[in-house]
Formats: structure tokens, sequence, C-alpha cells
């Protein structure tokens, strides 16, 4: 099979011929429709995600149909040829997170492209079928950036929906691939208004589109005071953040009003003073690490309803070098998905 592979930190994707993979036994292997291109790919080529063996394939946005079962694989319904969503946060399926469905804090860190080969590749060998969803009608080439794009947000969202009652506000921070489902989510799960901040023009212009209440360009003279005034005398009751630069994580700590949250999603390293006098009273700071495999089928349901736009562009697999250095640029305004 193709896949592409990178050898180095701060290199180029390498597409090699490797063997295709065999499912051992309660293995599944999956031909890979389509794998989203996530920005969290950029800080694991980058370096900046220690501990991870290289040579890799990276991909944990994956979607696709099931190619073959290994030996005792149960099938639970599904079959070879269906089309399926590969939930990508693999854990050891037996700690009190595993068994509590909270697989994505497993200690054992075991992530689809993160560890084990990930989807930049013809096939993916998947370690269970607990880790396969079915999407029915959906196009797995479409609904493969629902597994973490779509997912992160949701799960960050709902941590948020108990303080967004109505007449209150939430800010959301960076309208990219993640943050453009969160706008959807956010008024669909929400009565609250929808604050958007965002740098780039054509993501401001989508968030919009999306039904943000207001967006903000950061960069504008008094950005800060235009944030506090549509969020009203009592500050947002919610603030997501999905950049994570210390001056996102300043104007979203200066935003969230009293006895509201702060969710950190983005993994761009910053900080924020967190005292006493610093912040609103009893406000909390939390970050959000993906999703579960109940929330996964949520965000499948709600596609399947017709109630999420998806900002797809496809690219071959042989573009992957190509697809990054536009990624990395901040020139894909939706989401990337590669296709062997």
């Amino acid at each position: 099979m193709k896949a592409a592979r990178l050898h180095a930190n701060n290199s180029p994707f390498v597409i090699e011929d490797l063997p295709t993979p065999v499912p051992g036994p309660g293995q599944v292997l999956v031909k890979i429709a389509g794998a989203g291109v996530c920005h969290s790919d950029l800080h694991i080529a980058a370096g900046e995600i220690p501990g991870l063996p290289l040579p890799q394939t990276l991909g944990h946005e994956n979607a696709g149909w099931i190619e073959a079962f290994g030996p005792g694989a149960d099938g639970n319904g599904l079959e070879i040829g269906d089309a399926v969503i590969v939930f990508g946060a693999w854990g050891c399926g037996h700690c009190r997170y595993c068994l509590g469905g909270a697989e994505q804090l497993c200690d054992a860190y075991l992530w689809s492209g993160m560890g084990p080969a990930g989807g930049y590749a013809e096939y993916l060998l998947v370690p269970s079928i607990r880790e396969l969803l079915p999407i029915a009608d959906l196009d797995p080439v479409q609904a493969a950036p629902l597994t973490d794009a779509a997912l992160t947000p949701y799960s960050a969202v709902k941590k948020t929906l108990p303080f967004l009652v109505p007449g209150t506000s939430a800010v959301l921070i960076g309208a990219g691939g993640l943050g453009q489902f969160g706008i959807q989510f956010l008024k669909l799960l929400s009565a609250a208004k929808v604050i958007v901040v965002e740098t780039d023009p054509g993501k401001r212009e989508l968030a919009e589109s999306l039904g943000a209440d207001v967006v903000v360009d950061p960069r504008a003279d008094g950005a800060e005071e235009l944030v506090a005034r549509h969020a009203g005398a009592d500050g947002a009751a919610a603030v997501l953040d999905f950049v994570g630069i210390d001056a996102t994580m300043k104007l979203g700590a200066a935003a969230v009003g009293r006895r509201g949250v702060f969710v950190l999603v983005g993994l761009a390293g910053g900080a924020v003073p967190f005292a006493f006098q610093q912040v609103a009273a009893e406000a909390r700071f939390m970050t959000s690490n993906w999703g579960s495999h109940s929330e996964l089928e949520e965000v499948i349901e709600l596609a399947r309803r017709g109630d999420l736009v998806s900002n797809v562009e496809q690219h071959p697999l042989a573009e992957i070098n190509a697809v990054f250095e536009r990624l990395e640029r901040g020139q894909i305004t939706g989401r990337a998905v590669l296709v062997p």
C-alpha cells in the first residue's frame, strides 16, 4: 500500500510502498476513503509533541470501509464493505477512564497516528471493532473530519452548556477547522449570543454565515473593549479558545465573567496568569481533550440530520506536503482531507 511517512521532524513526508497490514486477533482492517489533516499534526511534524517514534504514518481523522476482520473479531453488526468512521483516541480498554467511556483520557496513549500507524495511507489497522462507528449514508470523505474537527469542539461546547442560559453570551476564539464546528454547536445547542474572534477575514465571513452574532478582528483597535461590550455587563458566561497562544488566552480571560467558564482547546502552548485578583470571581478554567465514543455518535447523528456544514477540500495523498504548507500558512479555511 501507499503511505505518507514522516521520517524526521521539520522534514517533508515521503510517499512509500509498505506491506498492507494483515489484521490479527480482534483487529479490523479499514480501507481509507479520506483522512483529515489536523493542525495538531503540524505540532507533531515540528517535534513539539515529544515521545512519538519516527518514522511515523500520521493521520487521526479517518473514515472508510471495512476491508477485513482479524481472527475472533466480532463484527457487532458491521460487515465487510460497510462505511465507517474511526474513533481515533485508542486506549487500553481496561482502565477506569476507558471503562467509563472516556478512552481519550487513557494513559496508554495509543492514538491513531500518534504511536500506531495512522490514516495517511491506503489502509488503516484498527485494534478493535469498538473503535468503528457506522455512518450509513454519509460520504466517508466528508465524514472523516467529524472524528476530531467536529468531535473536539462538540465535547468542549457541551462542557459550557450549563453556563449558557438564555440571556448569556459565549466568546469563541479562532474560527479555523475546529472553531467553525464550535460556532455551529453553540448555535444548535445553546441560547447564548455567540461572539467570534478571528484574525482571518475569510474565516470571519464564514463565521457570520454559520450564525455568529458578532465577529471581531482581534487586531483592530479596541478589540478587547468591543468583545467586552458585546458580552454584556456580566461578561461572557463561557469562553472557548481554539488557538491557545498568550494573546488569545489573555483576551479570553478578560472576557469571562463571574462564575463563567474558560475552556482551552488550542495546543499552541500559551499561558495566562491565574490569580485571585486577575480573573473574575469564581470563574473556572479548564482544558478539553478530544471527545468520547458516545459524543462522536451524537456528532454523527447531527451530521446525518443535515444540521452541520462541513467545509471540506479534497486532495490526493501525494499532495500531502503542499497541504501541510498551506495549513501552516493559514490558507485552509475549513478542513483538508487526503484521499489515497
